[in-house]
């Protein structure tokens, strides 16, 4: 059994990486974001600082299973999802559900070891220098991808159903959309 795990975004990318890293090294893929808001309702506590509400994505289940059975008999869990707003996102939801397995210990007796590594390119030399020098989960870039899913979610949510009565059925209004229609509007 592998004594280390890495979780990456893609299926692709999981197996060529696993070949640059050797046996002791498991490799698996999230398959994209693996936690949402939820889909019947808003999902976000206005009343409470806009705190979000997440929950498994509807069929990533199995995948989150997958992971955290995975996890569980894994020394080190190496994060390698993209290096961007959304990948650190998905990497900080996958943090949160392998710290909370029951605050299990390692085969030394130690809490669960969680690394952040990014790289910017699927080589065998990029990948090994990254795992050889993992850095901290990123707590404003996670903020940063949070914010812009809320207020997706709040402009969308709150505009599209009044588009939908007032318009046609089926438009949908985003937080970047309706700024630009809007000044669109009070140009002409």
């Amino acid at each position: 059994m592998a004594k280390n795990l890495v979780i990456v975004e893609s299926p692709a990318k999981a197996k060529t990486i696993e070949k640059y890293l050797g046996k002791d090294f498991t490799v698996k893929a999230s398959v994209g974001h693996i936690m949402d808001l939820p889909t019947s309702k808003l999902g976000v506590d206005i009343e409470k600082d806009f705190q979000p509400t997440y929950v498994v994505i509807k069929g990533k289940k199995k995948v989150l299973d997958e992971i955290t059975k995975s996890a569980e008999k894994a020394d080190q869990v190496f994060l390698a999802t993209d290096p961007d707003r959304e990948g650190e996102a998905i990497a900080w939801h996958i943090a949160n559900e392998i710290k909370g397995l029951g605050g299990k210990k390692n085969k030394k007796g130690e809490g669960r070891v969680v690394h952040r590594v990014l790289f910017n390119e699927i080589t065998k030399k990029a990948v090994q220098q990254a795992i050889q020098k993992p850095v901290d989960l990123d707590p404003h870039l996670f903020d940063a991808q949070q914010a812009r899913r809320i207020l997706d979610r709040l402009v969308g949510y709150k505009i599209s159903p009044i588009l939908w009565e007032k318009v046609k059925r089926g438009l949908s209004a985003g937080r970047v959309q309706s700024v630009a229609v809007r000044i669109i509007c009070e140009r002409e």
